[in-house]
């Protein structure tokens, strides 16, 4: 028999991981994002992206076992680290940096050819490390910002909407179709918004534009409905670690205590 004391401590340590997750998932694609595309099968993806579909597994679990009050609250702290991700990125770029000849050689890129940047900017010889960076991710995390508010927030409305119109019954149908519809709202701000300056530049193509759109959310697609078996398994495996009934949340056993 377990002790109420060691339930609470239980059930705030898998919180605690499926929070952690969610935050390590969202904050790499902040770090790492447009830095590399890699092709997988017929997608071209950002990198950033692989990690991603993580947190829509994560507020789909938090939704169904902690009640929607907790994923709005992982959803808000993480608004707020894209808040200071973004703050330390531009923080970074505005302190002047140590001169050139005792800058180390590592933080140099020397380019063969002139290279534009996603911010507009063209280099011709050579561009600081921290600059590449920052030009290939400070308007990628703006980006994810914007997608992060509607996706998210979006993701957890449409599981309890799913939840509610199904009374409780057929787990994947509110898993699949809230980050279905959740993930599409997300490809689709991401791209536009990180690519539009370069699009309305005339630097990229409408038609690379639709691809990296449909790659993007082919690839989440992909992982949504794959990770159905996973999501069942765990819900089934965490209702009994949690000791939850069936439908039941931690929030409405707290409330029943």
């Amino acid at each position: 028999m377990i002790s109420p004391a060691e339930l609470r401590e239980r059930r705030e340590r898998v919180f605690l991981v499926l929070a952690g997750t969610f935050l390590c998932a969202m904050t790499l694609l902040n770090v790492i994002g447009i830095t590399r595309f890699i092709q997988l099968g017929p997608m071209a993806l950002a990198v950033g992206v692989l990690p991603y579909p993580l947190t829509f597994l994560c507020t789909d679990l938090i939704c169904e076992l902690y009640g929607k009050a907790r994923a709005n609250f992982l959803v808000s702290v993480g608004l707020g680290l894209n808040f200071f991700i973004l703050a330390v990125l531009y923080l970074g770029n505005a302190i002047p940096a140590v001169p050139a000849e005792t800058m180390p050689p590592w933080q140099i890129i020397q380019l063969a050819a002139p290279v534009a940047l996603p911010n507009g900017d063209i280099v011709e010889s050579s561009i600081g490390l921290y600059q590449l960076i920052y030009a290939t991710t400070s308007g990628a995390v703006f980006a994810s910002m914007l997608a992060y508010i509607a996706a998210q927030y979006c993701d957890v409305q449409l599981f309890h909407f799913f939840k509610r119109i199904t009374k409780g019954k057929h787990l994947w149908i509110r898993n699949n179709f809230s980050t279905l519809l959740s993930q599409m709202v997300d490809s689709i701000m991401v791209i536009s918004v990180t690519f539009g300056a370069a699009f309305l530049r005339g630097d990229m193509a409408f038609k690379a534009l639709l691809i990296l759109v449909g790659s993007n959310y082919l690839f989440k697609a992909m992982v949504a409905l794959l990770d159905t078996g996973p999501f069942y398994a765990l819900v089934h495996m965490l209702r009994k670690y949690l000791r939850l009934e069936i439908n039941e949340t931690v929030a409405d056993a707290r409330h029943s205590n």
